[in-house]
């Protein structure tokens, strides 16, 4: 990671691989949602209400893995003083807290045909709303900590904190009784209960998300790191 901390050297690579990311991933999430709403079989319980995991399940696994991205650049800074570490936090920060929100509503969505009720306060929920709380504090103390000229150790620091909520959010439907479905895919096992047709779709479109929300962030370090040098062109010229 060394290799890109020379902010040249990283804009070299940003800057063609943007387009490539964000128009794969419209691409395969255009083509996943198509097959997962109109060609992949109805679920025999759920009904036609099972077609929003298509969304649901790539903005929770986004929202939780904005956080852990959070959470090893805050100690690439705290750790190595990563130059861009803090520049690539502060990016993931919203579009995180927007799939983390996109997550929950469309979980509402789901649990009112499903369970009965929009909202239970269950672990994986109620976990899952602490994520996007701690996303907005995270937001407000950077941009706190930007306005003062801070270095942003006290905003690295809170982003190790705040990881902790991670594993709460995964083991929650473990360690607590809960309304909310069990894990149904392991990457450890390389093992799922959900059946071919609907488990491809639901494949592309978390990858398709995954590689937009990839380049949302190299757009805005991109954006940050032009705002920074105009900053520093001006207070050379006003000094």
């Amino acid at each position: 990671m060394h290799a890109f901390a020379n902010p040249a050297r990283f804009l070299k690579l940003a800057r063609p691989l943007t387009p490539w990311l964000a128009w794969g991933g419209a691409a395969l999430i255009v083509t996943s949602l198509a097959i997962g709403l109109f060609v992949a079989p109805r679920d025999y319980l759920q009904g036609e209400s099972v077609r929003i995991m298509y969304v649901h399940v790539p903005a929770a696994w986004l929202g939780m893995g904005g956080w852990t991205g959070i959470a090893i650049a805050s100690l690439m800074q705290l750790v190595w003083r990563h130059p861009l570490a803090n520049v690539a936090a502060r990016a993931i920060a919203v579009p995180g807290a927007l799939f983390t929100a996109i997550c929950l509503v469309t979980g509402s969505l789901w649990g009112r045909p499903t369970w009965g009720t929009y909202w239970e306060w269950d672990g994986r929920m109620t976990s899952m709303l602490v994520l996007l709380f701690l996303y907005i504090a995270y937001i407000a103390l950077a941009d706190a900590d930007r306005e003062r000229g801070g270095e942003g150790r006290i905003t690295a620091i809170f982003g190790l904190l705040g990881a902790i909520n991670i594993p709460i959010i995964h083991y929650s439907v473990l360690w607590w009784n809960t309304l909310h479905q069990g894990q149904s895919i392991s990457f450890v096992r390389g093992s799922s209960t959900i059946d071919a047709s609907m488990l491809w779709p639901l494949m592309g479109s978390t990858l398709g998300f995954s590689l937009l929300f990839g380049a949302i962030v190299l757009m805005r370090m991109r954006t940050m790191l032009a705002r920074q040098k105009v900053e520093a062109r001006l207070r050379r010229m006003g000094a």
